[in-house]
């Protein structure tokens, strides 16, 4: 069983592919168009759109979850895909075809088409001028991958949250959304509800390199099946996951059913026996549903499912 929605913010693994890929295709390239289907994307008017046109492209680069593009004249376009956008990328003058397509970008070397398959259209894009004017985008989370484990300590612990909050949370950690917390506190053997003031100084650097750990790991995966390619399934369900999406199914690791944690729109997957120490954690709609009856641990829940209906 999935998590409630179909698609998820694109992480870092998932942004830095398609950096590097879009890179490729367009570094040193002119953007000869930008054409804007989708009413609500443009949040920017100064400088106006059309100045990026015929600029080049000095570079491709990741903000936290967001996909920059560097041009001429300290020209940044700022893509942010939030849920639902994607990229796809087509023959030069492609155009696309249905609901979807939010803009096209056109290069001598193809045409960039971005999609939202998704009524609430969260897909945002920005041109601004100058790195102080990009600085503005940036949510100041920490790059975990190029921080010192002092400076990983000291941003997780400015401030209380559970771990999960504080993984997910841009301002705090850099690129890491709702898949990979799950992946990362699995790996880690955390639970996600511990509030970080109670992390020893050992969980802490268990987490710290459970973080760089999963995030390398996902990246040379994704890397490694996209190749020379443009990555088109930019999905937060892959099969080779430990957890996340995986509720009811074994644990890779210990073979108890995964578990979850349902809240609003998304749902945290984590495994009670390597994570909580066989302690379920409420699932608000259903603890709230079963009140006395919710099974408080993993041998509790057996034994319901065994019980006689």
């Amino acid at each position: 069983m999935r998590m409630l929605h179909a698609f998820a913010v694109p992480e870092l693994p998932d942004v830095t592919v398609y950096v590097e890929r879009l890179a490729a295709r367009c570094v040193g390239q002119p953007l000869e168009r930008v054409r804007v289907v989708g009413v609500s994307l443009l949040r920017s008017v100064d400088p106006p759109l059309s100045a990026a046109e015929g600029r080049r492209v000095l570079g491709v680069r990741r903000l936290g979850k967001r996909i920059v593009f560097e041009l001429e004249d300290e020209l940044f376009l700022i893509f942010h895909l939030m849920i639902a956008g994607r990229f796809r990328w087509r023959e030069r003058g492609a155009r696309g075809a249905g609901k979807n397509v939010m803009a096209t970008l056109d290069f001598p070397s193809g045409t960039l088409i971005l999609t939202e398959a998704s009524t609430q259209k969260r897909t945002s894009l920005y041109l601004v001028r100058g790195e102080a004017a990009l600085a503005e985008h940036d949510p100041g989370g920490l790059e975990v991958q190029g921080a010192s484990l002092d400076e990983f300590r000291a941003r997780l612990l400015a401030e209380n949250r559970t771990t999960k909050r504080a993984l997910t949370d841009p301002h705090i950690l850099s690129g890491i959304g709702n898949a990979y917390s799950d992946e990362i506190l699995h790996r880690a053997r955390l639970s996600p509800v511990t509030l970080t003031s109670r992390l020893s100084d050992e969980e802490v650097a268990r987490l710290y390199t459970a973080i760089r750990e999963t995030l390398e790991l996902w990246t040379a995966r994704l890397r490694e099946q996209t190749g020379e390619g443009f990555p088109e399934k930019v999905t937060a369900f892959r099969p080779e996951m430990a957890v996340h999406g995986r509720y009811g199914q074994p644990c890779p690791d210990c073979g108890a059913p995964v578990q979850r944690i349902v809240y609003a729109a998304n749902e945290t997957n984590y495994c009670a026996r390597c994570q909580t120490g066989g302690k379920l954690l409420a699932d608000r709609a259903l603890s709230q549903l079963l009140k006395k009856d919710w099974p408080k641990s993993l041998e509790e829940l057996e034994a319901k499912r065994r019980a006689p209906r």
